[in-house]
């Protein structure tokens, strides 16, 4: 009865014990030049990674500003001939220029004067499928003359017919006006300098990479593609990465270019790019007919990106603690190795760790009968770091 009464106390005075202690660093010098070099190498490697890559290259001592506010306005200008007709821009642009998404056609397959009523598919029997039916299947069908008949607007289209692109098409030029504002540091720019003259301009990547006016051909090129046959769709990128901490002024942006429906080059549906739009008139007696044009096209997209940094001292503060910090995992790796892998493991735990109570620092402190050890008064300092050694000043 006495033992399970006392039990407990003890098991809360030593739970009260062990809540109620501090840690503290001990340091030991180990002298082995393959941990020394392991250490060093691990600081070089975290401070190399820090300052070169977070500072230098990610830049974290800035803040970004990605919500950009951008605004684009395209041009085209240029003549060819196609079919035996001249065309100008209000013939070959669709939908009408002006926006960032726009088409420049290349060739068009015409089907005149087309009327409502009966006719002969062009499409032969064996390959006609109610899914490539340009009208709606009456069901009547030659079978000698291999042609069904369908209903709506005849003569029916034949897209078969082989016609050459419009040569020009490769010297029209492409104006794009850009503007570009940082909400977040107030901060607006144009893609071309207000004191430069564009009348003359065109772009070049290496002498003159300013120019907002685009040579058709030259961007072809860049995207290694021919598109002049079939069509296609080809992406203009316009991106802004400005640093702040710099003249405004040199805030400018880089252009690059890509052919956006690559992964159809080589497909057998869906190839190139090509879209329909008819022309509707009346007669004299008010029936309506119409000309149907299947145009063959190149799609440009004009896609803005951008970003905007500028120092800021939170970040900046952030991160050059989290260096700091970091450079003690080379403490850390060094102790596993010691404490872990080495052959002196345990000598080295008992090194490192050691255990003192009040009750051993009150009687190292007291002065005993025939005791060497002496306190000196008056002076409380010590000027040893205790990494090497204890000295009986301290």
């Amino acid at each position: 009865m006495f033992v399970s009464c006392i039990a407990p106390r003890i098991v809360g005075v030593i739970s009260f014990s062990i809540i109620l202690t501090y840690e503290t660093y001990k340091s030991v010098v180990v002298r082995s030049w393959p941990l020394g070099i392991v250490y060093r190498l691990m600081q070089l490697i975290i401070i190399s990674y820090f300052v070169g890559y977070v500072f230098l290259y990610e830049r974290a001592y800035q803040v970004a500003d990605t919500a950009t506010e951008s605004s684009v306005i395209t041009k085209v200008k240029g003549f060819g001939r196609l079919n035996n007709a001249v065309m100008d821009v209000a013939d070959y642009i669709y939908p009408p220029q002006g926006e960032g998404v726009f088409s420049i056609i290349t060739k068009i397959i015409k089907t005149d004067n087309q009327f409502q009523g009966r006719c002969s598919e062009v499409t032969h029997l064996e390959q006609f499928t109610h899914v490539f039916s340009q009208c709606i299947i009456t069901g009547a069908c030659n079978t000698s003359a291999g042609y069904c008949e369908i209903e709506g607007w005849c003569p029916a289209e034949d897209d078969k017919v082989d016609i050459k692109p419009m040569p020009e098409f490769v010297n029209f030029t492409i104006y794009i006006k850009n503007t570009i504002r940082f909400p977040r540091f107030n901060v607006s720019r144009e893609n071309f300098p207000s004191t430069k003259s564009i009348k003359n301009c065109t772009y070049d990547k290496n002498t003159d990479p300013f120019c907002p006016i685009f040579r058709v051909g030259y961007i072809l090129d860049e995207t290694q593609q021919n598109v002049t046959l079939l069509g296609g769709e080809i992406g203009i990128n316009i991106e802004w990465r400005c640093n702040l901490d710099h003249n405004v002024n040199s805030c400018v942006p880089t252009y690059s270019f890509s052919k956006l429906d690559a992964p159809f080059q080589n497909a057998s549906l869906s190839k190139g790019y090509n879209f329909r739009f008819a022309k509707y008139y009346k007669t004299e007696d008010g029936t309506d007919y119409r000309c149907l044009h299947k145009a063959f096209a190149v799609r440009f997209d004009v896609m803005v990106t951008g970003i905007a940094r500028k120092f800021s001292l939170i970040p900046t503060v952030i991160n050059v603690i989290a260096a700091v910090t970091s450079v003690g995992m080379g403490t850390v790796l060094c102790d596993l190795i010691l404490l872990h892998c080495s052959k002196g493991a345990q000598y080295y735990k008992e090194k490192k760790f050691e255990e003192v109570s009040e009750e051993q620092i009150h009687e190292s402190l007291t002065l005993k009968p025939g005791s060497q050890l002496s306190i000196r008064r008056g002076n409380s300092s010590c000027n040893d770091s205790g990494a090497v050694s204890l000295s009986t000043n301290c």
